[in-house]
């Protein structure tokens, strides 16, 4: 998988590709399904902000320095974060999760800590999520497995990935 081009990701069943914008105002298109989602930037803009979006999870400050944030930055990805809902321990679906992750975006404090640095990139409302559904496939396994692919392509996670 090419986690430089869009048309690599569709072609891995990823479906949806609607902007943090879009799904603020209405997420009733993200499956109640277990599966795997990533964030994209489509831009490739890297403006991030000392003191982003996220809300204070358990009283821990979702903020790190800006550079922490540059060292983290891959160059040339598309994907900036890969996530998972639900599977063998967790109930989640795509729409509960990804519902979390957007209200810790909006300054909630809500149990959504992975991710975080997604909130600290300027244009994090312009962001693209994407989602494949795993009715039978285990969904942390399919986690690994991408971040796994995404490690041999750019030799690091994930922007936002702070563990596999």
């Amino acid at each position: 998988m090419n986690f430089k081009r869009l048309e690599e990701i569709k072609k891995e069943g990823f479906t949806g590709f609607k902007t943090m914008k879009e799904l603020f105002k209405d997420n009733s298109v993200i499956p109640q399904m277990r599966g795997v989602y990533m964030v994209l930037n489509m831009s490739k803009e890297k403006e991030f902000l000392t003191v982003g979006r996220g809300g204070f999870f358990k009283g821990k400050n979702p903020n790190i320095s800006i550079q922490e944030l540059e060292n983290n930055w891959v160059e040339n990805a598309i994907v900036v974060y890969i996530g998972k809902a639900g599977g063998e321990r967790s109930g989640a679906t795509l729409q509960s999760r990804l519902e979390q992750y957007f209200r810790f975006g909006q300054g909630k404090n809500v149990g959504h800590y992975g991710g975080r640095l997604i909130w600290q990139l300027k244009n994090s409302a312009d962001l693209v999520v994407c989602w494949k559904e795993l009715p039978t496939e285990e969904p942390r396994m399919v986690e690994i497995e991408l971040i796994r692919k995404f490690i041999a392509q750019f030799s690091k996670r994930p922007f936002a990935n702070l563990t596999d």
